[in-house]
């Protein structure tokens, strides 16, 4: 598989940005605890100005797990470089990721229905990142379908290696919102980072595969995923 080239200076910015998110989360965690404290201080309010403090602090710790949720997130996104690549049988990957998403598909009344070959070609791998750009995958058609529906997922044999496809039936995206889809921070969704599907693309990438989607409002959308076959 032939590297994947990246520019140094982005790699640097990268690094360095990393570095800073990191040292941030170590800030937060400190103001976190320090929240804590303050809501054990004032877990039984006595008067209107205690519950309205507490009330604050409540909404402090919300907002302090989102800054951290979003560090998450960028840690992901600008760390993916270095991948851990064995052969793996695609489809064992998949189901091991539905095991895994299958209760919160459940919950959120959702049923997964899978397509998987069991002769497809092997690939290269590294399977924890593959998994997470997956699961970016399932979490944005479980977001698209508040109501329930349906998540389908069909792989087949290509000449050069496999197409993967995970289609929805949600609410679809507008073609404005399609052209943004892989766009780092862009999110239509309140509280959301807008990096789970350029991570997603970021980790397909360098695998040396590509991923397109496609979308119609009220018909759901479509993923489509190729990824080279291994080199014997």
């Amino acid at each position: 598989m032939a590297p994947i080239v990246v520019n140094q200076e982005y790699a640097e910015l990268a690094e360095l940005a990393g570095g800073f998110v990191h040292d941030l989360k170590n800030h937060l965690s400190t103001l976190r605890l320090n929240l804590q404290l303050l809501a054990e201080d004032f877990q039984e309010p006595q008067t209107q100005r205690e519950r309205r403090a507490l009330d604050r602090i409540l909404r402090l710790q919300n907002e302090c797990q989102r800054l951290v949720d979003i560090s998450n997130d960028f840690l992901r996104f600008a760390r993916v470089k270095d991948l851990q690549l064995t052969p793996a049988n695609i489809a064992e990957v998949i189901e091991e990721l539905t095991d895994f998403f299958g209760p919160m598909a459940r919950a959120a009344n959702i049923e997964i229905k899978s397509y998987l070959p069991a002769d497809l070609p092997l690939v290269a791998l590294d399977r924890d990142m593959f998994k997470q750009a997956l699961l970016n995958l399932l979490l944005n058609a479980q977001q698209a379908m508040p109501a329930g529906g349906e998540i389908t997922l069909l792989a087949r044999a290509e000449p050069e290696g496999v197409l993967f496809e995970v289609i929805d039936t949600g609410r679809g995206m507008t073609p404005e919102v399609l052209a943004q889809a892989f766009r780092p921070f862009y999110s239509t969704r309140s509280g959301g980072s807008g990096l789970g599907l350029p991570t997603s693309r970021k980790i397909i990438e360098a695998h040396g595969g590509t991923i397109a989607v496609q979308s119609e409002v009220g018909r759901g959308t479509k993923f489509t995923i190729h990824l080279p076959a291994l080199k014997k």
